[in-house]
């Protein structure tokens, strides 16, 4: 263990590797995830090995993962904030009050210092952010010694990790289990039964299935029936929903034929567009034939963002019918993406601002088409001066000081960079053509910075655990059982009775206002379902924002 001590580096790369290994451990429906297990090995290694880790260490690492935190929620964060979601925003409230109040409850009831406290707060919630804002905060109050901040930073991680074992275990089993018992339904039917009336009576997909048929399809026809017919006629009868990509007579093949084009007996015809007019052009062209060497044409795929102002609201069909260049370049949208959210692309489907649309089409056609109704999407690698114009405006949001009373209040490193993250997240959905930060580096980036955050708090505050262990024992699992169960239970009686949430709506909203990723997979899993992931996201991507806060305003709090 000597060279653990004497290479800090080592110790927080072993911890990650280990903490992950553990996480990976299932009971039942359960796991501790990669960020508890990371926390339980650096704690153990901590206390036996004494290791020291520069704090500016975890400072970076924080300020990385919680920037990208904020930037991969601040698009689907800024678009929730209308009337049709206020009733999801009663639920987070219900969760900041109870979490915050029960917190200061117990610190006054059983005299819990700042550390101890935070810990509970953050454990109990769930929330791994909350450990980095409160260690920070902590670390700013200015009647501490350096000795009392390093204990009460370690009391932090103590607390959180002993709460977020109870509280992730109550909030998974009370989501899946309890509340549908509770509400008496089975929650697969009933999500299956509002997903189908979300979509206008047609059947959902389980969550394991596809469409069998994909929606646009392209096909060769033999003309029999459409002999002395013009390609612009043929196209205009089908309303422009089929286009002639090719036709081919004798060793003559025209990829795209003129509008003015004639079809004559045998020519092949290569007809592309959405599977139900497909079919009806074998009616009024001729007999489908074998796929004919030479005739295929390749078709263009590329992404846009929708950025016409115009746009945003209207389905597809009316973006179809305002935008005659689909029909007349052949261009068609085969998806929808939203965030990270994939929608259908029905014609009823409606589009955002910010939205990312896949056309398919000829290049020349969706070159016409994407100068219209946006631009194309810039998202291969990342824009590192976009990334660190954002962490450093954070950095800077951070160090501001505002007082209440003789409380000094501040968002510290953490939470201006939180609100930075959704900012620049969010600025950058609009166009989509600058600061490129990919979903899957993001991630990464994201998942590795609160690990490594966490691995260094556990190391640094690992001969604390123990002492804090057996003075506060009983009290710790009865807090993150509490501080789950209130906060839902009150989100579940006002949801239904008084804002009328649908049951599979509701419980993936509860688990979203708890930030619990285990929580709705489980539920997801139990439901066979994706529906009640509709909840979650607007819950989730503002408990997320608002949940870290929590931590400095708790610590400002009790320190003053």
């Amino acid at each position: 263990m000597g060279v653990i001590k004497d290479h800090p580096e080592l110790a927080v790369f072993f911890c990650l590797g280990a903490g992950y290994l553990v996480g990976k451990l299932r009971v039942g429906p359960i796991t501790l995830g990669g960020i508890c297990g990371t926390l339980i090995v650096s704690l153990l290694i901590g206390a036996w090995t004494k290791v020291q880790v520069d704090e500016d260490v975890k400072t970076v690492f924080f300020a990385i993962f919680i920037f990208a935190l904020g930037y991969m929620a601040g698009p689907q964060f800024f678009d929730n904030l209308n009337r049709r979601s206020l009733r999801f925003f009663a639920l987070c409230g219900i969760e900041l009050v109870c979490v915050v109040g029960i917190a200061l409850g117990l610190a006054k009831a059983f005299d819990l210092d700042v550390g101890t406290a935070s810990g509970i707060l953050a454990g109990a919630a769930t929330e791994s952010a909350v450990v980095g804002t409160a260690t920070e905060a902590i670390g700013k109050l200015p009647d501490l010694t350096a000795d009392q901040v390093n204990t009460y930073q370690g009391h932090v991680a103590t607390a959180y990790t002993v709460c977020y074992l109870f509280g992730l275990v109550t909030i998974v089993i009370y989501t899946s289990q309890l509340i549908p018992m509770m509400l008496r339904i089975d929650l697969r039917d009933a999500s299956r039964e509002l997903w189908e009336k979300m979509r206008g009576g047609t059947g959902g997909l389980e969550s394991d299935q596809r469409e069998a048929l994909p929606g646009m399809v392209g096909r060769t026809f033999l003309v029999t029936f459409a002999d002395g017919a013009r390609v612009s006629d043929l196209e205009r009868r089908f309303d422009r929903r089929v286009t002639v990509e090719a036709v081919k007579r004798g060793n003559r093949v025209l990829t795209p034929p003129p509008p003015d084009f004639r079809l004559t007996l045998s020519d092949l015809v290569l007809a592309v567009g959405r599977r139900a007019n497909i079919i009806e052009a074998a009616r009024v062209i001729g007999p489908e034939t074998p796929a004919v060497p030479g005739l295929d044409t390749p078709l263009s795929t590329t992404q846009v963002s929708l950025t016409d102002k115009s746009a945003a609201g209207k389905t597809l069909d009316a973006l179809h019918r305002e935008h005659p260049e689909f029909a007349r370049n052949g261009v068609y949208v085969t998806e929808v993406q939203r965030g990270d959210q994939v929608l259908p692309a029905t014609p009823e489907t409606t589009v955002r601002r910010g939205d990312v649309l896949t056309l398919v089409g000829a290049r020349s056609g969706l070159g016409r088409l994407v100068a219209k109704i946006g631009s194309v999407v810039k998202n291969d690698t990342t824009d590192f001066v976009y990334l660190g114009a954002g962490i450093t405006a954070g950095s800077l949001l951070g160090q501001v000081v505002v007082t209440f009373g003789d409380v000094p209040l501040s968002l510290g490193t953490g939470g201006g960079c939180l609100v930075s993250g959704l900012l620049f997240g969010w600025f950058r959905s609009r166009s989509q053509t600058f600061g490129a930060f990919p979903p899957q580096a993001a991630t990464t980036l994201k998942d590795m910075g609160l690990a490594v955050f966490i691995a260094c708090t556990g190391l640094v505050s690992g001969p604390q655990a123990w002492p804090l262990l057996k003075e506060y024992g009983a009290l710790l699992p009865f807090a993150g059982i509490a501080m789950v169960l209130v906060p839902a239970t009150v989100s579940l009686i006002v949801g239904r009775k008084l804002l009328k949430i649908e049951a599979p709506l509701l419980i993936g909203a509860i688990a979203g206002q708890q930030c619990s990723t285990p929580a709705i997979t489980s539920v997801t899993q139990v439901a066979q379902s994706s529906v009640p992931m509709l909840g979650y996201t607007i819950t989730y991507a503002l408990s997320n924002f608002l949940l870290p806060l929590t931590g400095p305003l708790l610590v400002g709090i009790l320190g003053a």
